[in-house]
């Protein structure tokens, strides 16, 4: 398993349950506006983030992990942008974005 991955799983799977279990996202969440969709959102982390893991042994699991975390993360970069928070607030999402397109390029079979 590259560190990239490992990293990129680790990381959803910290980051989606904070966002089911803590009330600093519930807080963040009011904040954008999309109160409704963050358990949501916390759970489609936490799935991203094992089907990274679970990509080391199958490797379709790791492709469909990194396509829908490089979706999810645009998401939130176009969250970011549309509530006019600044750079480094978007950084982490644009960071992440980055990383998993990567990821699912890097995996991706030819």
């Amino acid at each position: 398993m590259t560190a990239q991955v490992l990293f990129s799983g680790v990381a959803f799977l910290v980051y989606g349950i904070l966002c089911v279990f803590t009330d600093s996202m519930k807080l963040e969440f009011d904040r954008f506006g999309l109160r409704r969709f963050r358990i949501f959102t916390g759970v489609l982390e936490i799935l991203g983030g094992l089907g990274l893991l679970v990509g080391y042994w199958w490797l379709p699991a790791m492709l469909i992990a990194s396509g829908g975390l490089t979706l999810l993360m645009l998401l939130g970069v176009g969250v970011r942008i549309w509530i006019k928070d600044s750079l480094m607030d978007a950084t982490p999402a644009l960071v992440l974005m980055v990383l998993n397109l990567h990821i699912f390029w890097a995996h991706w079979p030819r």
